[in-house]
C-alpha cells in the first residue's frame, strides 16, 4: 500500500525535486536530515532543507548554470551531497557523481567525458586525492568545496558552498519567485544524472537516467515496501551509487528521517545512536557483523559458548523451516523463543533495537547468514538492481524467499532469456542509454526495449527470481564444466577465517580459491588449536598448517556443491585486494581478469595447469 505522503503527487509534475521538496514541506520534520559533527548530532528541519536547496540552486543559476549543464560531485555521505544534488536537478542541470574511491585516471576520464563545467568536492582529503586529475581538466569553470578549510588558495576557480548559498539569498531578494519558476520548467524527460559504471573491464560508461526513470522507480518501490513517515534510516552506502541514491529519493518522498554515516567504521556507534527502523546495506556488512558476533560468542567460553552454539543451530533449523514452508513443531518454536530471549535479543540491540527490516543488494548473501539474521528477528530483504535500470525487484516482508532477489516492482517486467538464461528487464526504470556511446547502448537494449543485464538466473514457480552469476564471470574448467564463482564465494564468506575470497580455475583441472584471511580470527583459531602464529603474514601464508586450516573451512563449506564446483585447494594472500592496485572496482567488485593475470602462477599451483 502506498504511503499517504505520496497521495496527491499525481497532481504535480513528476520530477525528483517536486517529489522531495513537497515531502519536506508536508512533513517538515525537525530531523529531516541529520549528521554528526565530532560527538554531536546536528539536524536540519524540512523547512531548512528546502531553504538550503533553494539558495544553492539560485546561487548556481547566478553563476551561469543552466539546463543541461553537467555538474560533478565527489564527496562522502553528508547532507551537502543531497542538498547540492537536488539544487542541480532543480535547474534542469545534470548531476555527475564520482565515487570517492575512484582512481585518479578514472576521475579525469569522467570529468572530461561528461563535459562537467563545475565540480563539488567535500574536503581536504578528497581534494588531495583528486587534485592531479582535476587540475588537468581545463573545462572546469568552478571548484566548490563543502568544508571551509579545504579551499586551495592558489586556484582562482575555487569557492565555498557557503558562498554559493549567499549568492542565492541575494538572488531571492531580487526575485522571490525565481526558484518556483525554475521548478516549473523541469520536464519528466529531462536528463537527471550520468552515473559512470565502475566496470570490471574497460573504461567506465556513463549511464543516462532521466527524472522519469527515478520517479517511476520511487513510486513503484513506495508501493511495494512498507515505508512509513515515522521511520528512521541510516545512509551508509555511498550516495554516488545508484542503490543509495534511489533509496534516498524513496525515503525523501515518504517523509523518512535520514541520518548520514560518512565512514564504515562509524556504523556500529551510529546504529546505537540513531536506532534506525529501515536501512540499506550490502552483504559484506552482514558478513562482518555475523563474524564479529560469532567470534564474541565463541570467546565467551564454557556454558555461554554452548548456549550460543545451540541458539545458532536452533535459529538455522527454525528459519529454514519457515522459509521452505515446512511445519514448525511446538518444541522447535519453544526452543527458538528461548534462543531469541537469551541470545538473539543481543543481536537486535546491536543494530539499535528498532530495526523493522534491512534491504540488501549488490551481491548474493548466503542462506546460512540470511537464516541467522531472520531467526534473530532482523529481517533482510534481498533485492536487485543495476545502474542501468535502478532498483528492479526485491523480496517483501510478507513474501520473502531466502536466496532469491524477490519479485519485480510494479510496472517493471523481468524475464529469463531462453537462449542463455540471461535476466532481462523492461520498464520506465531502464536508462536512456550510455552517454556518447550509441553502439554500446545498442548492445544491451534490444529493439523491444529489453535491457540485457549480463546476469544469469532463473524464475521459480512462485515468480521469484534468482541470480546465479554474471555471464562474463562464468568460467570453464578443462573438463568442459562451467563454474559460477559468485555462488561458491558466497559460501566461503560464511567462514569467520575468510575476509576475501576469489574462486579461480578457468581452463584448469579443478576449482581453487585465492583467500585473504581475517587475520585476527585466524590467529585466534590457530592458537586455540595449538598451531603457532609466529611470523609475518607472508610467512604464515606459506605455513602448511595455516594453509590446511583455512582450506578445511573452504572444503567443508563447498561440500554440498557438485564435485567439479567444490574448492579443493586454497592459496593464501597476506593483504586484501584493493582498488589502488587495480584489483577491484570503486564499488568493490573483483576485476577477475586482473586477478587471473596477476596470480597466474598461484592459480596454476592450486588448480593444475
Amino acid at each position: 500500500m502506498i504511503n499517504a505522503n505520496l497521495i496527491g503527487f499525481e497532481d504535480i509534475p513528476q520530477t525528483i525535486p517536486h517529489f522531495c521538496l513537497e515531502s519536506f514541506r508536508l512533513n517538515n520534520k525537525p530531523d529531516a536530515l541529520s549528521y554528526k559533527i565530532e560527538d554531536v548530532w546536528k539536524h536540519l528541519s524540512g523547512a531548512e532543507v528546502i531553504e538550503k536547496i533553494k539558495n544553492i540552486a539560485l546561487g548556481l543559476a547566478d553563476l551561469g548554470v543552466k539546463a543541461g549543464d553537467k555538474i560533478a560531485i565527489i564527496s562522502e555521505n553528508r547532507p551537502e551531497w543531497s542538498l547540492t544534488d537536488l539544487a542541480i536537478l532543480s535547474l534542469r542541470a545534470v548531476n555527475v557523481p564520482i565515487y570517492t574511491t575512484q582512481a585518479v585516471e578514472q576521475i579525469r576520464y569522467i570529468l572530461e567525458d561528461s563535459g562537467a563545467k563545475m565540480l563539488f568536492i567535500s574536503g581536504k582529503k578528497l581534494w588531495k586525492h583528486a587534485e592531479q586529475a582535476i587540475q588537468s581538466v581545463e573545462r572546469l569553470e568552478k571548484l566548490v568545496f563543502f568544508d571551509t578549510d579545504a579551499k586551495p588558495a592558489d586556484d582562482n576557480r575555487a569557492m565555498l558552498l557557503s558562498d554559493i548559498e549567499k549568492r542565492g539569498i541575494e538572488a531571492d531578494k531580487i526575485d522571490s519567485n525565481s526558484f518556483e519558476n525554475y521548478l516549473k520548467q523541469i520536464e519528466e524527460t529531462d536528463l537527471a544524472t550520468i552515473i559512470y559504471t565502475s566496470g570490471t573491464t574497460g573504461e567506465p560508461k556513463g549511464v543516462m537516467l532521466t527524472h522519469d526513470n527515478f520517479v517511476s522507480n520511487v513510486t513503484a518501490i513506495s508501493k511495494g515496501l512498507p515505508i512509513l513517515n515515522t521511520d528512521r534510516s541510516l545512509a551508509v552506502l555511498p550516495l554516488s551509487h545508484i542503490f543509495e541514491r534511489t533509496v534516498f529519493y524513496v525515503l525523501c518522498a515518504n517523509g523518512v528521517a535520514i541520518h548520514y554515516c560518512a565512514a564504515f567504521d562509524q556504523i556500529a556507534s551510529h546504529l546505537q545512536e540513531v536506532k534506525p527502523t529501515i536501512m540499506t546495506a550490502v552483504p559484506r556488512l552482514f558478513e562482518q557483523v555475523y563474524h564479529k558476533i560469532v567470534k564474541k560468542g565463541k570467546a565467551a567460553g564454557g556454558w555461554k559458548t554452548s548456549l550460543f552454539d545451540w541458539a545458532l543451530e536452533v535459529g538455522q533449523e527454525y528459519w529454514e523451516a519457515k522459509d521452505t514452508h515446512k511445519s514448525v513443531s511446538p518444541i522447535l518454536a519453544g526452543k527458538h523463543a528461548v534462543a531469541s530471549r537469551l541470545v538473539f535479543s543481543k543481536w537486535r540491540e546491536g543494530v539499535g533495537g528498532s530495526l523493522r527490516f534491512f534491504v540488501s543488494g549488490g551481491a548474493p548473501l548466503s542462506k546460512k547468514l540470511s537464516y541467522a539474521f531472520w531467526a534473530a528477528g532482523i529481517p533482510i530483504l534481498q533485492g536487485y538492481g543495476m545502474t542501468e535500470a535502478c532498483v528492479t525487484c526485491a523480496n517483501r516482508a510478507d513474501d520473502n524467499k531466502v536466496g532469491s532477489i524477490g519479485t519485480p516492482f510494479e510496472g517493471i517486467e523481468m524475464k529469463i532469456a531462453e537462449k542463455d538464461s540471461e535476466v532481462l528487464v523492461r520498464g520506465r526504470n531502464v536508462m536512456q542509454g550510455y552517454y556518447n556511446k550509441p553502439e554500446e547502448t545498442a548492445k544491451v537494449i534490444d529493439e523491444e526495449g529489453w535491457y540485457h543485464t549480463g546476469d544469469v538466473g532463473y524464475e521459480d514457480e512462485d515468480g521469484h527470481f534468482f541470480i546465479t552469476d554474471r555471464i562474463k564471470d562464468l568460467f570453464k574448467l578443462s573438463n568442459g564444466k562451467y563454474v559460477a564463482p559468485l555462488q561458491v564465494e558466497s559460501l566461503l564468506k560464511q567462514s569467520s577465517l575468510i575476509a576475501q575470497a576469489v574462486v579461480v580455475g578457468s581452463g584448469r583441472k579443478q576449482v581453487g580459491a585465492l583467500i585473504v584471511p581475517d587475520w585476527d580470527s585466524l590467529k585466534q583459531t590457530l592458537e586455540e588449536e595449538g598451531i603457532t602464529t609466529k611470523g609475518t603474514r607472508e610467512e604464515l601464508c606459506e605455513n602448511p598448517f595455516v594453509i590446511k586450516r583455512v582450506q578445511k573451512d573452504a572444503v567443508d563449506l563447498t561440500r554440498e556443491m557438485n564435485d567439479y564446483e567444490r574448492v579443493k585447494r586454497v592459496y593464501l594472500l597476506p593483504r586484501e585486494f584493493s582498488i589502488d592496485k587495480g584489483e577491484m572496482t570503486p564499488t568493490l567488485k573483483i576485476k577477475r581478469g586482473v586477478i587471473d593475470e596477476k596470480y597466474e602462477e598461484a592459480i596454476d599451483e592450486i588448480c593444475g595447469s
